[in-house]
C-alpha cells in the first residue's frame, strides 16, 4: 500500500512540505488515547541479543534516528513509540535560524537518495530544551549541536558552548557538527587547531559537571587521509567517546540522475 499509493501521492508535493506533515501527523496521531499502546505493541521490540552499550549507555536495539529528521525534538516520545533505539536531535544553535533559501531538499528518484541543502534550520536550543523537559518517553536522546550561520568560525566555540551548556543535563549524550557542508566555512572548523580548541573548551565543560556527558564528533565523508588521522589524534587527545561518520557528502560521482538536474 505505501509503495503503490502511499508514495506515488507523496511524491506529488514538494518534500519539505512531507517532511512537516509528517511530523504534524506523527504528533496528532500519538496524541490520542489508544494510538501509543497499539505502536508500542506493534514495533517496540525488547529482546537482550538487540541490547548495546556504549560510552556508558544501554541502548535497547541498535537502530537510532539520525538528526536532522527532528531537528526542534518535536517528536522524541513519537520516535520511541516507533521502536527506536535512540533519535538524536537538531542540528541545534544558540539562536533560531531559517536556514537556506528553499527550496533546499530534493529528491533523486532514480538514486533512491535525497539532497539536503537545509543549513542548519532550527527554531534554537532553548526553544528545543523547554520541549526536552516536558518528554515522556524514556528513549536516548542525543543532542547534535553547531554554530549560526552568522557567527564567525574564531567565535565558533562559543556557540558550541552555549548549547552544551543549556542541553547538559537533558540530553544523554552530545554530537559535535562541525562537518555540515551547507554552512559556508564550517567545515574549515574539521581543520586541526580549531577543532582541537572546540573540543577541549566543550570537554572542559562537560568534565565540570557532576556527570560528565558522553561526547562525541560527527565528521564528513570527503576528509583526506592526513585529515582523518589529525580527526582521531585529536579524538584521542580530547577524550572523545567516538565519531560519528559520516555527514552529507559534497561529492555527486556514481549518480544515475544527470548533473544538471543534480545542481
Amino acid at each position: 500500500m505505501y509503495k503503490s499509493i502511499i508514495r506515488p501521492l507523496l511524491f506529488n508535493f514538494d518534500p519539505e512540505k512531507v517532511h512537516h506533515f509528517t511530523a504534524a501527523a506523527l504528533g496528532a496521531g500519538f496524541s490520542l488515547p489508544v494510538l501509543p499502546f497499539l505502536a508500542d505493541a506493534a514495533w517496540k521490540i525488547e529482546n537482550p541479543k538487540l541490547d548495546r552499550s556504549l560510552f556508558g549507555l544501554k541502548f535497547p536495539n541498535p537502530v537510532g534516528l539520525a538528526a536532522g529528521f527532528d531537528k526542534d525534538a518535536t517528536m522524541i516520545d513519537s520516535m520511541a513509540h516507533l521502536g527506536f533505539g535512540f533519535t538524536e536531535i537538531g542540528t541545534l544553535t544558540p539562536k533560531a535560524q531559517p536556514g537556506n533559501p528553499k527550496p533546499r531538499l530534493f529528491r533523486l528518484p532514480k538514486d533512491k537518495a535525497i539532497i539536503n541543502r537545509m543549513g542548519f534550520n532550527n527554531g534554537g536550543v532553548v526553544a528545543a530544551s523547554k520541549r526536552l523537559e516536558k518528554r515522556k518517553s524514556n528513549i536516548i536522546v542525543g543532542g547534535n549541536i553547531g554554530k549560526n550561520k552568522d557567527t564567525e568560525n574564531e567565535n565558533a566555540v562559543s556557540d558550541y558552548l552555549i548549547c552544551l551548556r543549556q542541553l547538559h543535563d537533558l540530553v544523554d549524550y552530545f554530537v559535535v557538527n562541525v562537518s555540515s557542508p551547507n554552512t559556508p566555512g564550517l567545515r574549515a572548523l574539521q581543520d586541526k587547531e580549531p577543532l582541537l580548541k572546540i573540543l577541549l573548551t566543550l570537554q572542559e565543560e562537560n568534565q565540570k559537571r557532576k556527570f560528565a556527558k558522553p561526547l562525541l564528533l560527527k565528521i564528513a565523508p570527503d576528509l583526506t587521509q592526513t585529515q582523518l588521522e589529525d580527526i582521531v589524534e585529536l579524538a584521542v587527545e580530547s577524550k572523545l567517546s567516538g565519531i560519528i561518520a559520516t555527514n552529507t557528502t559534497i561529492s555527486r560521482t556514481g549518480l544515475q540522475t544527470d548533473a544538471a538536474e543534480v545542481e
